[in-house]
């Protein structure tokens, strides 16, 4: 197999794992492959990102931001 032919992986600077049991559910990010907080909404991952001099423009786009286990409108547990 060539390397154009192989699949395209992105490697996000921004990874949000899946929703985690807790009062409220909550998300854990990590940034640059380092755990550096919990989401309870989009604008917490927003917020990381920012204190990690990120601007993200695009929630929903996989070169910036990684969802695990649902995308940016998933925050209960299923």
């Amino acid at each position: 197999m060539t390397e154009s032919a192989s699949p395209y992986i992105s490697h996000p600077r921004i990874l949000v794992l899946g929703v985690q049991p807790g009062t409220p559910p909550f998300r854990i990010v990590q940034i640059d492959g380092q755990v550096v907080g919990e989401a309870r909404a989009v604008t917490d991952v927003l917020s990381a990102a920012a204190a990690f001099g990120i601007t993200v423009h695009d929630m929903d786009d996989p070169d910036v931001v990684r969802w695990v286990g649902g995308d940016k409108f998933t925050w209960t547990v299923h």
